[in-house]
């Protein structure tokens, strides 16, 4: 097994001015662990997942980040849980970076037929990933994040819908408001993963409706577009405008009036502002595309500026020099 440093992390880098892909957070704590463990000193993960207990928000997004960042290392979790498997960070930890490793080896579905050993390793990976989720959610029975964990490990393995809908009640049963699980519950519910347009778009709307000034969930909506987008109209895409129809983004600008960030910025405020940037980017409404991107702090989201195609950094800095916004 390959030996991973599980000491004391490095000292934090001093940076210059950028744009930062993967990172749409305004966390020091998180920027250091996921600095620290791409450079394999775990322990550092280790706290930031501890301190993150007393909110839900902040533990998953940092479970989430650092699960990407563990990618290829979770075998030195496993050397970290042999020393101490009594803690549910680290179950849970495991069981997500083992999600993380299984999305990212995953065939694209138009080439299966011809890739089958590569969709086995994909499932072989998401099925290992069950039982440390399962010990995690088990050892700490009042934790969501498991159980968005867990979502998406139902969607790459297409379990039935009875279960699909299943881990989503056991995540929204113990955070209602849990931006992560909403997240990957309208994926879950979008075209591309079986579901109906009307289904997710109901989702998402019903969920901005429960949610009060300062919850980003309903940047759920732009969202739920790009879901729709991505599949309905594959290949006919071509500039901004053919993005959004007028109706559309009607839909997201009336979104985006409920929704005001506040003096104490929700843990996916970043997040929000890269989706209803970029919807608003894509329907030609500078003045809202301006002001939602330059809350980003050069900070791309994966989502949804890997849907526009290629790197989410080029994606996201090609909108910012079109717009005159000062990425970062």
């Amino acid at each position: 097994m390959e030996q991973h440093r599980l000491g004391r992390p490095p000292a934090a880098r001093p940076r210059t001015p950028q744009v930062i892909g993967g990172r749409p957070w305004m966390d020091p704590v998180l920027d250091h662990a996921v600095e620290a463990v791409r450079d394999r000193y775990l322990r550092a993960g280790v706290y930031a997942l501890a301190e993150a207990r007393a909110d839900a928000e902040l533990r998953s997004l940092r479970v989430e980040a650092l699960s990407k960042a563990g990618i290829g290392y979770s075998q030195g979790i496993e050397a970290l849980l042999a020393e101490d498997p009594g803690n549910p960070d680290l179950w849970l930890w495991l069981g997500r970076t083992r999600v993380e490793e299984a999305w990212k080896i995953r065939p694209d579905a138009r080439a299966r037929a011809v890739q089958a050993a590569g969709y086995t390793a994909f499932t072989k990976k998401l099925r290992a990933a069950r039982e440390p989720l399962m010990t995690a959610a088990e050892m700490w029975p009042d934790d969501p994040v498991p159980w968005e964990s867990m979502i998406w490990l139902a969607l790459g393995l297409d379990l039935d819908r009875e279960e699909k809908d299943a881990l989503w009640k056991e995540a929204h049963h113990r955070h209602p408001t849990l931006f992560g699980s909403h997240v990957a519950r309208v994926v879950q519910l979008s075209p591309q993963w079986g579901g109906v347009p009307e289904e997710m778009f109901d989702f998402a709307r019903f969920a901005m409706s429960m949610a009060d000034r300062a919850d980003p969930r309903a940047a759920l909506v732009p969202l739920a577009y790009f879901e729709y987008f991505v599949q309905e109209r594959s290949g006919i895409i071509r500039g901004a405008s053919s993005w959004f129809s007028s109706d559309e983004i009607r839909d997201v600008e009336g979104a985006a009036r409920g929704w005001f960030e506040g003096p104490y910025p929700h843990p996916r405020t970043i997040e929000a502002h890269n989706l209803f940037g970029a919807a608003f980017h894509l329907a030609d409404a500078r003045r809202p595309a301006r002001q939602h991107l330059s809350r980003t702090w050069g900070r791309p989201s994966s989502l949804p500026w890997t849907y526009l195609g290629g790197d989410e950094v080029a994606q996201y800095v090609k909108a910012c020099r079109h717009l005159n916004v000062h990425a970062a």
